[in-house]
């Protein structure tokens, strides 16, 4: 029996918060969620989420839920001064198994995701609670070491909470990075910009308007129910009084498309930030979401990049609090997800500095660049099916690098499609995978006969062959056969004819193994194991 009440415990209940617990409660790992406020936030401020987020509502058990109240598969429209568009953004694929980019509303989210909660007994919440400090024992043991909570609740009384674990999802300011004297290192720009939420809004623009004016920069995005945002640029000399007077941000959204009998339900001015802690663990705990890394708004992936921290930690304390791997596996989170964060905040910015161009000049240069490019059809496809998105891949950690460079699937996230099943259900490849190690084959299912190594069973690796359309699926205790529905999957997986892909449980490619020599691959993860024990 654990000394610990329980094995993590999760600060901070915006939707990083929220996310991890679910994913957390999904894999059995004992939780509490602790959270200052009474409820989770009723007002909206993220208003976009991904295909790879809705990938891991997925994991989490809540996608259907989610899909239910956003508005998917929205692009986006670039204009000039003279409100002529020059760009459009608007992806048709499904790498991943849903729309690249979908409109939602935090608050509904947050409340979803709570909801969510119940269904899990060994999830505890505690609305209402704030963390004074915490105290760590014996940080390099995670058998004997953990963390102490010390809590104060909304009567002032005290309480302590304790676990193996501790992951602070506390915001920008996150009171778990400040114990450890940490700050965000990076940029926090002078640039500052009115958010206008409004509700009841009738205009039926289906997609972002992005208005990329330097007399007054402005984004207008869709959302669900008749929500709308709007986005402006402060200009030199004004200040936030200026913007937030009566009737001055009711004329700018009317100027921009707004319905004139739409309501503001939120208004606010903000400096945005790109900004990044010089480390994300401590012994027992760990940063995620914005107390890790704060991103520029325009690419919409400031809680999209959070979210993805959550999906990359869950498992990998779930497999340490298992022993499927050892500690060290831990410390392969920030190298993992500190690049990819990076990526995401330099892309943002170059999007920041086509909508709002520092020089009449540059703008009108990079505008008649974009429309050159969309004379030529490769370069037009890269622009609007959003290949510009730094996608999801690792250089190093949990993996085996396969030399196969830029082409290589290891370190990057596989492919979600559609598959047909043995009893005749055609559902997302996600739903035969699975929480767990896989060891997945395009062919023959005895093929798996030369995967005999011990560290496959170490791993509890679960067999899956993937078949061509109109086979036969045999089934079988150890294994499960699926049928290939999508022919870009196939495509994808070209390189890898006669390998087995090793997947983690957040089903990114950790190894290729020959299927004629597999046992050098697993020498190799055995090696990997090794490292992280």
């Amino acid at each position: 029996m654990s000394a610990h009440a329980y094995d993590v415990a999760v600060v901070g209940s915006g939707p990083i918060g929220l996310t991890l617990v679910n994913l957390l409660g999904r894999l059995g790992v004992s939780t509490v969620l602790v959270e200052r406020n009474l409820t989770t936030v009723q007002e909206p401020r993220a208003v976009s989420i991904d295909d790879e987020s809705l990938r891991t509502m997925q994991a989490a058990g809540v996608v259907e839920e989610v899909l239910g109240t956003v508005v998917p598969g929205y692009g986006s429209h670039y204009y000039t001064p003279r409100r002529v568009r020059f760009a459009t953004v608007e992806p048709t694929g499904r790498p991943y198994g849903y729309p690249r980019r979908n409109a939602f509303r935090q608050p509904v989210l947050e409340g979803q995701l709570r909801a969510a909660l119940d269904r899990f007994p060994h999830v505890a919440t505690m609305f209402g609670w704030s963390l004074d400090r915490y105290d760590v024992s014996n940080d390099n043991d995670t058998k004997s070491g953990g963390v102490a909570l010390h809590l104060h609740g909304p009567e002032g009384e005290a309480r302590t909470v304790t676990a193996r674990f501790l992951v602070g999802c506390d915001g920008a300011g996150s009171r778990v990075r400040e114990q450890q004297g940490v700050q965000l290192e990076g940029t926090t720009f002078d640039e500052r910009w009115l958010i206008v939420d409004l509700e009841n809004n009738r205009n039926a623009v289906p997609h972002t308007q992005v208005f990329c004016d330097r007399r007054r920069p402005c984004i207008t995005l869709p959302g669900p129910d008749g929500t709308r945002r709007f986005e402006f640029k402060l200009l030199p000399g004004e200040t936030d009084a200026d913007l937030m007077a009566e009737g001055v941000a009711e004329d700018l959204v009317r100027s921009h498309g707004a319905d004139a009998a739409a309501t503001i339900r939120r208004k606010t001015v903000y400096r945005f930030h790109a900004r990044v802690a010089p480390r994300w663990r401590f012994g027992p705990v760990f940063l995620a979401g914005d107390a890790a890394h704060l991103t520029p708004p325009f690419a919409g992936q400031g809680m999209n990049s959070g979210i993805r921290d959550a999906q990359n930690l869950a498992w990998k304390l779930h497999a340490v609090l298992r022993g499927t791997v050892g500690p060290g596996l831990l410390d392969t989170y920030e190298a993992e997800r500190r690049d990819h964060t990076w990526q995401m905040i330099h892309l943002a910015l170059r999007m920041g500095r086509i909508m709002a161009p520092p020089s009449w000049i540059e703008g009108a240069l990079t505008q008649a660049g974009f429309r050159a490019l969309s004379l030529v059809p490769a370069a037009r496809d890269y622009v609007a099916q959003m290949k510009y998105k730094p996608p999801p891949r690792f250089n190093e950690g949990f993996l085996v690098p396969d030399g196969q460079g830029k082409r290589s699937l290891v370190g990057r996230l596989l492919p979600q499609p559609m598959v047909r099943t043995a009893d005749g259900r055609t559902v997302l490849l996600d739903e035969v995978l699975g929480p767990r190690f896989t060891l997945l084959v395009r062919g023959a299912p005895d093929a798996f006969t030369r995967l005999d190594q011990p560290v496959w069973d170490r791993l509890g690796a679960r067999r899956v062959a993937m078949l061509p359309e109109g086979s036969a699926l045999p089934s079988a205790p150890d294994r499960d056969a699926v049928a290939e529905t999508d022919p870009a999957f196939a495509a994808a997986l070209a390189l890898y004819d006669g390998h087995a892909l090793l997947l983690r449980p957040d089903h990114y490619v950790a190894a290729a193994i020959p299927l004629a020599s597999p046992a050098q691959a697993a020498d190799a993860v055995g090696t990997l194991l090794a490292a992280a024990a």
